[in-house]
């Protein structure tokens, strides 16, 4: 059995970044206790790391078999329209991956495992019916980021009511990625790129206002300044001169930029270690979007 291709489906760049959105749910959770998270079940972060890792491949996987047709024209060097694995197969994937992600989170904790089952649903609306959609579809895929930083802060569960609030930030966060995304193929207009650039202002100047509330600004600015740089160099560009290539460069920094993104919430929570933790995970997910796709 070639499990290439099955890997390729998942986009194991981008899992990273799922990972990234764990670990500062982890950190924001932190908050809520006023002090930097003793996880007392030694298995809660693995299990929760593990259902994100499901849950992220199989929604991305799902997108590939929902897209195949399309894929055959647009981008036909992709597993299901080369023909390294068929359509059928690709769903059952999907389902086993959905079980699994599902299983784990329920593994910590019923709150998780309701968080879990949001996540696929809202990964199956947007793949199915939401990405053909200009306005509900930006913010089903940023649903499905805040809902798995909220399976994130649930490893503390009573957490995640006081933190509920949060998870639309990243929804803000992922709204503008998608809009840009939507010229990566065709070329894109200025207009909703200025969008773009506007909601991830609002990103940026919320993590400021919630780190200066709990004294962690000058913590918090490094990050934050690390990922407006990040993310604002390639989609400057692609706002000046909007063609495919320049608006694909700014997405994909945006998917990467998510790690930055945590690794500054992390830094809002005053968990340094964490956020440095975090940011780390940037390199290994740079290099592997070297060899797999992540738009």
């Amino acid at each position: 059995m070639n499990i290439k291709p099955y890997i390729l489906l998942i986009r194991p760049a981008n899992i990273v970044t799922a990972f990234s959105d764990i670990l500062a749910g982890v950190a924001i959770a932190s908050i809520a206790q006023n002090s930097i998270i003793d996880i007392s079940n030694g298995f809660g972060l693995i299990f929760l790391l593990l259902s994100t890792l499901f849950l992220y491949g199989g929604g991305i996987a799902f997108n590939d078999v929902c897209d195949a047709e399309l894929d055959t024209l647009e981008r036909p060097e992709r597993p299901i329209p080369s023909g390294q694995i068929t359509k059928g197969a690709a769903l059952i994937y999907v389902i086993v991956l959905f079980i699994l992600g599902i299983f784990f989170a329920f593994l910590h904790d019923s709150i998780s495992g309701l968080i879990a089952i949001f996540i696929m649903a809202c990964a199956v609306i947007y793949d199915k019916y939401g990405k053909h959609h200009s306005l509900l579809g930006p913010i089903n895929m940023g649903l499905c980021r805040g809902g798995n930083l909220m399976l994130g802060i649930s490893i503390l569960p009573l957490a995640v009511e006081s933190w509920l609030s949060i998870s639309l930030l990243p929804v803000l966060y992922i709204a503008a990625v998608t809009i840009i995304s939507r010229g990566e193929v065709h070329g894109g207009h200025k207009k909703m790129m200025i969008f773009s650039a506007i909601l991830y202002g609002g990103v940026h100047l919320s993590q400021l206002v919630i780190a200066w509330s709990i004294g962690y600004l000058w913590l918090a600015l490094p990050f934050v300044l690390l990922h407006i740089y990040f993310i604002f160099s390639p989609l400057l560009k692609a706002i000046q001169s909007p063609l495919p290539s320049n608006i694909g460069r700014a997405v994909k920094h945006g998917v990467l930029g998510l790690i930055v993104m945590n690794a500054a919430w992390a830094s809002v929570s005053g968990n340094y270690i964490l956020a440095l933790i975090i940011l780390a995970l940037l390199p290994l997910s740079i290099q592997l979007s070297k060899y797999f796709a992540v738009t």
